[in-house]
């Protein structure tokens, strides 16, 4: 049989869908790997689960959504130390930091930044999980969550800014060794930046003020 032009490109075509295919196979570990270090830990998996599903959420991230400053104090203490800071993730399942570290000791009171209404109070693989829904922030509106707290509310209950809503517990997952509270921010199914809820008053010092000298002399001639 002779072979024509038509027949040998014919065969062309048909090694390059091949290669097509070989290469697509090839890539094909990465992602059943991926899948079976994430069913190597289905604590940590089942845990994070937990906590976005009290929350309401999935895990994505919106670092441009507005956010009103309608906090009027920071949950722990007068103005706590940011241990790890707001990490949007690329995408919806990859890594990051969904909310805020703040410094604080084992049994300091937590409060409600704002007024709002207790969307979800309970315990997320062994953690106590707080979550409020602020008043007058949209629909949906935006959600608080404060973890690891051991809840003085109950869902349902109506909170005030500054009302204690529980008191911080001992260990927890983002801070090991040490306590620290983990507070998160969210609308619908998208997290936000919780310490873009601070005006600037609270989110940074005031500026530098000269305070009055008593009991030292003026110098000669000075009026």
């Amino acid at each position: 049989m002779r072979w024509t032009s038509r027949m040998w490109m014919a065969v062309a075509v048909l090694l390059a869908a091949a290669v097509v295919v070989l290469l697509g196979a090839a890539a094909a570990p990465g992602t059943v790997s991926a899948t079976a270090s994430a069913a190597a830990a289905p604590g940590t998996a089942e845990a994070a689960r937990g906590v976005q599903e009290a929350a309401g959420a999935r895990g994505r991230a919106g670092p441009s959504e507005p956010v009103p400053a309608v906090a009027a104090l920071w949950p722990v203490g007068v103005r706590p130390v940011v241990v790890r800071g707001w990490e949007p993730p690329a995408t919806e399942y990859g890594p990051g930091h969904r909310g805020v570290d703040l410094a604080a000791a084992a049994g300091a009171p937590v409060r409600a930044v704002a007024p709002g209404r207790v969307s979800f109070a309970g315990r997320v693989a062994g953690r106590g999980v707080i979550a409020v829904e602020l008043d007058g922030t949209g629909d949906p509106p935006l959600r608080t969550t404060y973890e690891p707290v051991r809840a003085e509310v109950e869902k349902g209950d109506e909170v005030a800014a500054g009302q204690i809503i529980g008191t911080l517990e001992p260990g927890g997952s983002h801070c090991p060794g040490t306590a620290c509270l983990h507070w998160g921010l969210l609308r619908g199914e998208v997290y936000l930046n919780p310490l873009s809820l601070l005006p600037p008053w609270l989110l940074h010092k005031g500026p530098s003020r000269l305070l009055p000298v008593v009991g030292v002399p003026l110098p000669t001639g000075a009026q």
